[in-house]
């Protein structure tokens, strides 16, 4: 059961993320739900989450270790290189909202 709540508790972050964050190329906003990025995100940032506290460089890093394939798999650049930093505040302000409501 414990482990169908978190489930339930990460897709939830998820969504939130995916709806919210996006990645700019060319000037184009393609958010995270629909590059199929949102759930990963939602992954390696929960465990802090849990923790009870964590900053913006933590989270940066995070991002920097995920890579973005482009070019059907020519090119992979870390995510944290993909998205303005608006979406990164953005991103460090809706996780520290998530952390308060649980």
């Amino acid at each position: 059961m414990a482990n169908s709540n978190l489930t339930q508790e990460i897709e939830k972050l998820a969504a939130e993320i995916g709806e919210n964050i996006y990645i700019e190329v060319a000037k184009w906003h393609l958010y995270l739900a629909n590059a199929h990025l949102h759930t990963v995100v939602a992954e390696r940032v929960y465990p802090l989450l849990e923790k009870g506290n964590f900053n913006q460089a933590q989270i940066e890093q995070i991002l920097a270790d995920i890579p973005v394939e482009l070019g059907g798999g020519k090119l992979a650049v870390p995510l944290g290189q993909l998205l303005p930093n608006q979406c990164l505040m953005n991103l460090v302000g809706l996780l520290e909202e998530y952390q308060n409501q649980r």
